[in-house]
């Protein structure tokens, strides 16, 4: 992600903050110039410090789980990434306040990128047959409800915002990398293979040629993976154990971890971020020069990108912590995401 800075002092801004911590002035995110803007608290309307312009918060910023603006001549009372919720939990739970927080961080952080690579993602409300929703929701002794993707529908259990829950289903699920950002990614990767490619004969062809046939049965392949596991060579193939166990799974894993190296790559570019360690491998080398969601060829990207990801573990591990990316990316993975990428940067 950017860096972002307050508008009237220059101080570093995190993405979710709502003001500045050095000169407390007000803070929000403007989807419409992706900038944070920032605002004298003791003036009304917003005008904006930088822009000069009238905003007005989200709905949502009431609730404590939204800091995104618009601009004041429009009639939205939510933002694009808040005007996507069909479902949010009952907010009479102490309980369940707190995780809804993580999951919109989790989701305004995914909407940020989706707007970044200019996706279109029109809310289902409005337009039913090709928009997008969240349901955010309890299971309150439902076992049948799950975190999935269904015709747009994207349902995320607030158990996912659990930490301990999420690690207790990392291990039980034999998973390396379970967090709320990568359960988002998945699941409107799904989405994203309703629209771009299932409707679509000559992408058709070309997914089914790297990623399989879509056509097997999806409820047998699923129960044939819990019950047989990944094959024994399944990293020369795909990105994780679970995208062997159909072309739907793989593409969807393979789409979020694309767009979490494409978040790491812009973080590493505005951060200036290079390697060049004392050893003679060269592939360890390397620096971010560009803005990667302006470079078409994604080669380039990952070359610079895989450095810079091996020297973040590094670092973890000198700290006693998990890799941030604990994963072992195969050439036939890579090439599963330049067509992802050129897929995209060619609608």
């Amino acid at each position: 992600m950017k860096i972002f800075e307050c508008g009237n002092c220059a101080h570093p801004l995190y993405f979710e903050n709502d003001h500045c911590e050095k000169c407390g002035h007000l803070t929000g995110y403007s989807s419409t110039t992706s900038t944070m803007l920032t605002f004298d608290p003791s003036k009304f309307p917003l005008i904006s410090d930088r822009k000069g312009k009238a905003y007005k918060y989200c709905e949502n910023k009431d609730l404590g789980v939204c800091n995104w603006l618009i601009p004041a001549e429009q009639d939205n009372e939510f933002c694009p990434a808040c005007e996507l919720n069909r479902t949010i939990p009952d907010l009479s739970d102490a309980e369940n306040f707190p995780k809804w927080q993580k999951l919109e961080v989790a989701k305004h952080r995914l909407v940020y990128q989706l707007l970044k690579l200019e996706l279109a993602i029109p809310p289902q409300e409005t337009n039913p047959e090709i928009g997008l929703s969240f349901d955010f929701i309890s299971r309150q002794g439902d076992s049948q409800i799950m975190t999935g993707h269904a015709n747009g529908l994207i349902t995320i259990l607030l158990s996912e915002a659990d930490s301990v829950h999420r690690e207790q289903m990392r291990k039980q699920m034999s998973e390396p990398y379970r967090t709320l950002i990568g359960h988002f990614r998945h699941e409107v990767g799904h989405y994203f293979w309703d629209r771009l490619v299932a409707n679509n004969e000559k992408r058709l062809l070309e997914f089914r040629n790297l990623f399989g046939d879509d056509s097997l049965d999806y409820g047998e392949a699923l129960k044939n993976y819990y019950q047989t596991g990944a094959p024994s060579n399944w990293q020369q193939t795909f990105i994780s154990q679970y995208a062997s166990s159909h072309a739907w799974e793989d593409w969807a894993e393979t789409w979020a971890h694309y767009l979490h190296i494409m978040d790491m790559a812009e973080t590493a570019y505005y951060y200036g971020i290079s390697v060049n360690p004392n050893v003679k491998e060269k592939s360890l080398k390397g620096a971010f020069t560009f803005d990667p969601y302006e470079k078409r060829d994604f080669e380039k990207i990952y070359q610079s990108w895989a450095p810079i990801s091996f020297a973040i573990n590094s670092l973890n591990r000198s700290m006693g912590v998990p890799d941030a990316y604990p994963f072992v990316v195969s050439s036939a993975a890579v090439t599963k995401m330049k067509f992802i990428h050129t897929l995209i940067y060619n609608l």
